[in-house]
């Protein structure tokens, strides 16, 4: 494995798995990853269905029988995928545009969520991924957007008010941030243009499955949102979306983020521009946003960032050579380093910054399971070593496995080296 193929499996990917070699140049293996990842899973009826049946009986199984089945098949991806870049991209998105089962009604929803707005959309524009997110029954829940309704609109005259919860996050953590120096007034002109975007409740109330607009809950007349205007109607709402996923203060936003997650934690001026630049030569296309990630110059220096509980959870079973049959091992080894699956304690999602990830309890839990984990490898200690470590071995870590008393102890050196924390 050449110190580029390395790196590159574990800057942009999952983690490097004994039956998947790399090749020594890897960009063009990066570059055959920009395509939607699709993946199979229950449609939007059948999640419909199941929440109709808990709300007739709480004990009935069926929201937890789709959860179970969504998140272990989202286990089994990280651990066999061939597209790993892909797949890190996909959950960079999400954790971006976060929608936590914190909120116990978007359960159901989350893994759809997933797989249907974010997967679908990650290698598009920016704006149609806002769209996509913010139009599905996830995000409309997460965020309370089905209960808010124009003050002055049908349903509004008759007690409903004007929820902006969506909004807020909208303009905080999913487009311009504080630095566009937006108002109280931009939320709430922005919660306005958004009033009646909801879900359907399904064919039994003669509405859709999925995204509805209730033309009765949205207030009347034009909005003015940081500077522009924009016409009443679902219209109006899709207008400002992609207005605010296509400003300036979105394009630096995002391309910050990406830097803090691919590069460093304080990511040099020159990173953060060089990826701004190309989401705007682009027009938002996060397909060229990846490909500028590619060739940045910072973004070749390894080892720079801690991995998350989640990414180091995953990159010790890719190393192992684990299967679709470790998906439960990652689940629940993620719930044991504090990132449970699609559970972020905020909608601003999971840190990417290592004073989250480096508390001295996580290292030590780390250490912990990677001990259980050294019990279960069936690998021989070099093997494990170049799987996981490769070229980017320490020479102390080389000293070590070769002192190490028995196969396991030099195992239980290779997943809890200081290498293996990092990425």
């Amino acid at each position: 494995m050449s110190p580029l193929a390395a790196h590159a499996a574990v800057r942009f990917g999952l983690g490097a798995r004994p039956d998947a070699p790399l090749p020594a140049d890897p960009q063009p293996w990066l570059a055959a990853q920009l395509r939607p990842a699709e993946a199979p899973g229950p449609g939007l009826r059948e999640i419909q269905d199941a929440l109709r049946a808990q709300r007739r009986d709480i004990r009935n199984p069926g929201v937890g029988d789709i959860f179970r089945a969504e998140s272990t098949a989202w286990a089994a991806r990280m651990i066999q995928t061939r597209q790993p870049f892909a797949e890190r991209w996909a959950n960079f998105w999400t954790n971006h545009l976060t929608v936590s089962r914190r909120a116990f009604q978007t359960t159901a929803w989350l893994g759809h969520y997933q797989r249907i707005a974010i997967r679908a959309n990650a290698f598009g524009r920016y704006d149609e991924l806002l769209l996509a997110a913010y139009r599905h029954p996830a995000m409309l829940g997460y965020l309370d957007q089905n209960f808010s309704t124009g003050p002055t609109s049908p349903v509004g005259r008759r007690g409903r008010g004007l929820n902006e919860n969506l909004a807020r996050e909208c303009l905080e953590l999913h487009t311009v941030t504080p630095a566009a120096r937006y108002t109280q007034r931009d939320v709430a002109a922005l919660a306005r243009i958004l009033t009646g975007w909801s879900h359907g409740r399904g064919a039994q109330f003669q509405e859709p499955d999925g995204f509805l607009f209730r033309a009765d809950a949205h207030e009347p007349g034009p909005k003015r949102l940081l500077g522009q205007d924009f016409p009443a109607g679902e219209e109006g709402g899709i207008e400002a979306l992609r207005f605010l996923a296509n400003h300036p203060s979105t394009h630096r936003a995002l391309a910050l983020k990406l830097a803090r997650h691919f590069i460093a934690d304080a990511p040099p001026p020159a990173s953060v521009a060089w990826i701004e630049d190309a989401l705007r030569r682009s027009n938002g296309d996060l397909a060229w946003a990846a490909r500028a990630l590619f060739t940045e110059p910072e973004a070749q220096r390894p080892l720079r960032k801690i991995r998350s509980g989640q990414d180091y959870a995953i990159a010790v079973l890719r190393a192992l050579g684990m299967g679709a049959e470790a998906a439960p091992i990652l689940l629940a080894t993620m719930n044991r380093l504090d990132q449970s699956l699609w559970n972020a304690p905020a909608a601003n999602g999971w840190s990417d910054d290592a004073t989250e990830w480096a508390a001295p309890e996580q290292l030590m839990r780390r250490l912990e399971w990677a001990s259980e984990m050294a019990g279960r490898a069936n690998t021989a200690p070099d093997a494990l070593a170049q799987t996981l470590l490769g070229p980017l071995a320490r020479a102390e870590t080389e000293a070590g496995i070769a002192r190490a008393g028995s196969a396991r102890e030099a195992a239980i050196l290779i997943l809890a080296s200081p290498e293996a924390q990092r990425r």
